[in-house]
């Protein structure tokens, strides 16, 4: 399988490659806990390409895509200035999201996302993330050092997450 991790631009190709994981990823990690409508009416409602694009487009965003075969199986957001309130005053942070499709989830596909993604947020001092409990990437995460600051609740349906920090520049 040939992994490869890159910056994408929020244009059509890319935001429909975004969404065919974001479609996928709902119903993998809600699927459990809320009923397949409220999915669909999730995903059908409230998934809009051109609010993604614009969004993507914002100079302090960046979207990671990771393809296996030339095929989208994850992605990272990346957010820069983006804050939690736990976030101390003076400090930069960036949060990210971090999304790999269960059929695609490895060691390779997640060491490749997360270097992409880390060369990306070297210039900031907190990189956090709000993560469902149940989402098995929590654990690789911590692997690498974040830390459970906080308990929350997110996602389109507010089930219960945790969000998790790594201090990256010490100052």
């Amino acid at each position: 399988m040939d992994i490869i991790s890159k910056f994408t631009v929020g244009s059509e190709e890319g935001i429909s490659d975004l969404i065919t994981i974001i479609d996928s990823s709902v119903y993998t990690l809600y699927r459990e806990f809320v009923s397949e409508e409220e999915i669909k009416r999730y995903i059908q409602n409230e998934i809009d390409p051109r609010k993604m694009i614009n969004d993507l487009n914002d100079l302090s965003n960046q979207l990671i895509m990771m393809y296996a075969d030339q095929k989208p199986i994850g992605y990272s957001i990346i957010k820069s200035g983006s804050l939690h309130p736990g976030i101390p005053e003076g400090k930069r942070a960036t949060e990210i999201t971090f999304v790999i499709l269960p059929e695609y989830d490895c060691s390779e596909t997640r060491q490749s996302l997360w270097k992409k993604c880390r060369s990306a947020v070297s210039f900031t001092d907190v990189i956090w993330i709000n993560i469902l409990d149940h989402d098995p990437l929590a654990d690789f995460l911590k692997e690498f050092g974040f830390v459970v600051v906080d308990s929350s609740r997110t996602g389109p349906f507010q089930l219960p997450s945790h969000i998790l920090e790594l201090e990256v520049n010490k100052s």
